[in-house]
């Protein structure tokens, strides 16, 4: 019993010397690992970045997007029901305002104003003989009057016959270039069938839409810039009128421009990016976002004082890229730590790998 007993104290103090040992190897490690992160801590040190603050020129301007439109386009489409018995549609081919591109047949109404040409010339012959008689006093005034209304009302007919015959000819309200025709000669089409696209692209539109908080900053001949897919150039158009009301879903302002000049290579339709500038600052603070300390309710940065970080508030206004305007906070010298600021605590001390 007395053995059993020694024995287990023996085997206690043989696993305490064990793990007193085991403690003892650890400990080195302990303070050598210590010394690899003072020696991290020291090279992230080293490697802070600083900028220097100076005045530069801010130009104020957002992209939106746009689409190219044709300055008119018009989807012709007839007034009466009719076969087709002409069609000038040179699909793809400029045309001239007046053009006649389409003609419906219109026998019958011809036929009806050359009788009504031949009853004229009958009742113009008629009232003029009942004014010589009306001279000598030998018809009466009622007499004559009637023919004389005989004579204009055959007039207001052959008027109306030529407005119903002119409803029988499609022609092209301005000069521009004809689109794919929908129709073929002897079809019959009614008022509901679309005939053919004319459009106008002598002169090209810009229409986009900017958020209503720049709505002040568009005003008539206000130059705008854009450019297209598959055009490496970029384009002026200048602004002719925006929409008289903000958008209710969008909340945004719809603008209307005119592109300069004749430009090979746009095609109505196709998308535009659009550059729009709302204005320019000449002493404008501008630092890299990198350089910010996002907190709850306001924006900080680091700046160095005495060879120390100084922690304090900024106001910022325009984000362009990678850089963002300071309102106030900063004055022009200041040098700013861009790097590293989330390892930095006020007031530790400073030590700068490179100024820009």
């Amino acid at each position: 019993m007395k053995q059993k007993k020694y024995f287990i104290i023996a085997a206690l103090i043989l696993v305490i010397g064990i793990f007193i040992y085991l403690a003892f190897l650890r400990s080195p490690e302990k303070n050598k690992g210590g010394n690899a992160r003072d020696s991290s801590f020291g090279k992230l040190a080293t490697q802070i970045e600083g900028f220097i603050v100076k005045p530069s020129t801010l130009v104020d301007e957002i992209e939106v997007s746009g689409t190219i439109l044709p300055f008119d386009e018009t989807i012709l489409m007839p007034e009466v029901a009719g076969r087709v018995v002409i069609l000038n549609l040179k699909e793809g081919k400029m045309v001239e305002k007046g053009t006649l591109l389409v003609k419906l047949f219109d026998e019958d109404l011809q036929a009806q104003m050359r009788m009504l040409e031949v009853q004229l010339k009958i009742a113009e012959n008629t009232e003029q003989r009942m004014r010589t008689l009306l001279n000598v006093q030998g018809t009466s005034q009622q007499e004559y009057d009637a023919s004389l209304l005989q004579v204009n009302n055959l007039k207001a007919q052959i008027d109306i016959l030529k407005v119903n015959i002119g409803k029988t000819e499609i022609r092209a309200p301005y000069n521009g270039v004809i689109g794919l025709k929908k129709i073929s000669v002897g079809q019959y089409i009614t008022p509901l069938v679309q005939i053919v696209t004319i459009r106008a692209v002598s002169t090209l539109k810009l229409d986009f839409s900017i958020p209503e908080k720049y709505g002040d900053a568009i005003t008539a001949n206000t130059k705008v810039d854009f450019s297209v897919a598959g055009l490496s150039n970029t384009y002026e158009a200048a602004v002719i009128a925006t929409e008289s009301s903000i958008e209710s879903e969008s909340r945004n302002l719809n603008v209307r421009a005119v592109i300069s000049g004749q430009i090979k290579g746009i095609i109505p339709g196709s998308f535009a990016k659009v550059k729009v500038r709302l204005g320019s600052k000449d002493n404008a603070l501008m630092i890299p976002t990198s350089a910010i300390v996002p907190q709850a309710s306001q924006k900080k940065v680091y700046i160095a004082r005495n060879g120390k970080a100084a922690f304090i508030d900024i106001t910022t206004g325009v984000r362009q890229s990678g850089d963002i305007e300071v309102l106030s906070g900063i004055k022009p010298g200041d040098t700013l730590v861009v790097t590293g600021v989330l390892f930095i605590k006020p007031n530790s001390p400073l030590k700068f790998s490179k100024v820009k």
